[in-house]
């Protein structure tokens, strides 16, 4: 294809795009007005099915299928990253020698580790009651078990780091999301549809019919992609060392 002609199909093609999203800027209501279709409907879904979140009512139940991309986009991000810092043949691992850390820095953070962890658990826990859920509660877990690096060493973040054990876990929660998407198939409504749990009462850890299990997977998947993704940044930057460096 010719230079020209892929100008043309450019042109085209944003032409298009252009005169669509003129047509459905004319219906948008106005900026500043009290009317806020949107934001109504989407409240009434969220209290219809007894999610006191409405944010996770949105990710999770209105638009679940918008977080299974954003969940597949971070799953293939963490994929790229793994096999673009894996070692290669004129690489070698070097054992990092053991870090002298300040006793005030070390107390601190094998005192505040614990105490993040449980912070992160519990927005996953709760993310269809107030605000978090999957995705701010797996990045709070995942960079809490970091701490450990900071007041300890190297070493002693592996200890509690198999970076093995996280991979499958990463891959087995978006296995989860799917799977219960498809349980919505099976079940004879739509992929995703939040009908195979009763919705409960409402404010309770067991409202929300499949929301807080599409959280709880998030929640994993996060978590488990945020320590593989950080672990290899911190091989290349702590053990991979290149043949021709000293």
């Amino acid at each position: 294809m010719s230079r020209r002609m892929r100008l043309w199909l450019v042109a085209v093609g944003g032409a298009g795009l252009a005169a669509l999203l003129v047509v459905a800027s004319l219906r948008l209501p106005g900026f500043g007005g009290a009317r806020h279709p949107y934001g109504e409907r989407a409240v009434h879904e969220s209290l219809a099915r007894r999610t006191a979140n409405v944010i996770s009512s949105v990710n999770f139940d209105q638009r679940a299928f918008d977080t299974l991309g954003e969940m597949t986009i971070l799953f293939a991000s963490v994929l790229g990253t793994v096999v673009l810092l894996r070692q290669t043949r004129d690489e070698r691992r070097a054992r990092p020698a053991p870090e002298d850390v300040a006793r005030p820095v070390r107390r601190y953070a094998l005192v505040v580790l614990p105490v993040a962890v449980l912070t992160g658990l519990y927005v996953i826990a709760h993310g269809q009651l107030s605000p978090g859920g999957g995705f701010q509660g797996g990045v709070v877990a995942a960079t809490a078990l970091h701490l450990l690096y900071l007041g300890a060493d190297y070493r002693a973040l592996e200890r509690i780091r198999p970076v093995g054990i996280y991979e499958v876990g990463d891959a087995l929660a978006s296995c989860a999301y799917l799977v219960l998407g498809l349980a919505g198939l099976l079940g004879g409504t739509a992929f995703l549809a939040n009908t195979l749990l009763p919705y409960g009462t409402f404010n309770t850890l067991a409202s929300g019919g499949i929301v807080p299990l599409l959280n709880a997977a998030i929640g994993m998947e996060v978590t488990c992609a945020v320590v593989v993704l950080l672990a290899g940044f911190l091989d290349q930057a702590v053990e991979i060392e290149g043949e021709n460096r000293k």
